[in-house]
C-alpha cells in the first residue's frame, strides 16, 4: 500500500501556558484532498506550520512524504507548497514579478521562472492582473496570487491555510476544480478552511481538531450518525399550510415541527431514513419542491462535536 503523503504522530507544541497542538496524529493520502476542520483555535494553524517546516513541535514525529521536517526542512519544502492564510507579498512587486521571484528562489532558472509565472497567471485568474502591484489587489485576489506561488515549483505536496477566503463564487468553482485535478495528478493536499460547504465539495477525507487534538475515528462516527435536520418545501403551500400534510404523511405530531421561513424543518437519524420519509410524502401525494439536508455533513459533524466538548 502506498505511504500518506502526510504522517503526524502525538504532535504538541506550547508557547508558554497555552498549548496550542496538545496531541494532533493524522494521515493523508497522497492523491487525495484532506480537509483540517476546527474552530478558531483549535490549533490548525500552528499544526500547518509545523507541517511546513517553519516551527519545530515539541513532541511527536511529523512525516512530509516520507521527510522529517526537523531533521531536513529543505528536502521538506522542495516538495511542499504552503499557502499561508495570509499572502505577506512584496507589496512592490507586480504579480508575474511575485511568481518569478519566488521560483527564483526556489532555484529554478530565470527561463522557467518565467514560464511557471505565465503558466499559474493563467491558472488562477490573474493573467489580466500579472503586472499590477499586489498592494492594490483584493482580499480575494491576493488568496489566488497565494495559491499560484504555493505551485511555482510544481510541488508534491500542498498545505493550504484558507485558501478560498475573499474569493468570489466563480473563483471558488474554480479552485474546486483545479484541487480536484492536483489531487488527481497524485498530489497530497492538506485543506484548512471555516467554509465547510466549499470543503464538502472538494475533500475525500476529513480530520476535525478540538482543543488542540485530533478527534478520534470512533467519535467522529458517533458524532455523524446523530440525528440531522432536513428541509422540506412543498409547491403552492406556504410553510404554515405545509405543517399537516408532512405530519400526517410522516405519522409525526405537527405541533413538532418547526418552520424556518418557506421551509419545514425535520430530523431523521440517518440517511436511510431521510429516504423513507420522502417516499411516504410521494406516495402521499404530497407535492415536495424541496427535500435536502439543512447542512452538509461535514459541518452537522463539526457542530456535533463542538457541542459535545467538555
Amino acid at each position: 500500500m502506498e505511504a500518506p503523503g502526510i504522517v503526524a504522530t502525538g504532535v504538541r507544541r506550547s508557547f508558554g501556558n497555552v498549548h496550542a497542538v496538545r496531541d494532533v496524529t493524522l494521515e493523508a493520502r497522497a492523491g487525495a484532498v484532506t480537509g483540517l476542520v476546527g474552530p478558531n483555535g483549535s490549533g490548525k494553524t500552528t499544526l500547518m506550520l509545523m507541517l511546513s517546516s517553519l516551527l519545530a513541535p515539541d513532541a511527536g514525529s511529523l512525516r512530509i512524504g516520507g521527510i522529517d521536517p526537523i531533521a531536513d526542512p529543505a528536502a521538506v519544502r522542495a516538495i511542499t507548497g504552503w499557502m499561508p492564510d495570509a499572502l505577506g507579498a512584496w507589496s512592490s512587486l507586480t504579480a508575474r514579478e511575485t511568481l518569478q521571484m519566488t521560483g527564483r528562489l526556489y532555484d529554478l532558472d530565470r527561463e522557467r521562472s518565467a514560464a511557471r509565472a505565465e503558466h499559474l497567471l493563467g491558472e488562477v485568474g490573474l493573467r489580466e492582473l500579472a503586472d499590477t502591484p499586489a498592494r492594490v489587489f483584493s482580499r480575494g485576489q491576493k488568496q489566488r496570487l497565494g495559491l499560484a506561488r504555493a505551485l511555482v515549483h510544481d510541488p508534491r505536496v500542498l498545505l493550504l491555510d484558507e485558501p478560498a477566503s475573499g474569493l468570489d463564487p466563480q473563483a471558488r468553482v474554480e479552485l474546486r476544480t483545479l484541487l480536484r485535478r492536483l489531487a488527481g495528478e497524485g498530489r497530497t493536499i492538506l485543506i484548512s478552511s471555516h467554509i465547510l460547504s466549499e470543503l464538502e465539495e472538494v475533500v475525500d477525507d476529513a480530520v476535525f481538531l478540538v482543543d488542540g487534538a485530533t478527534v478520534s475515528r470512533d467519535r467522529v462516527a458517533a458524532a455523524a450518525t446523530r440525528l440531522r435536520t432536513w428541509r422540506i418545501r412543498l409547491a403552492d403551500h406556504d410553510a404554515t399550510a405545509a405543517v399537516l400534510p408532512v405530519a400526517q404523511a410522516l405519522g409525526v405530531d405537527a405541533a413538532l415541527i418547526p418552520i424556518d421561513r418557506r421551509d419545514l424543518l425535520v430530523s431523521f437519524a440517518s440517511d436511510a431514513d431521510a429516504a423513507s420519509a420522502l417516499a411516504a410524502l410521494i406516495a402521499a401525494g404530497v407535492p415536495v419542491a424541496e427535500f435536502a439536508a439543512a447542512t452538509g455533513m461535514l459541518e452537522h459533524t463539526f457542530l456535533d462535536l463542538e457541542g459535545g466538548r467538555s
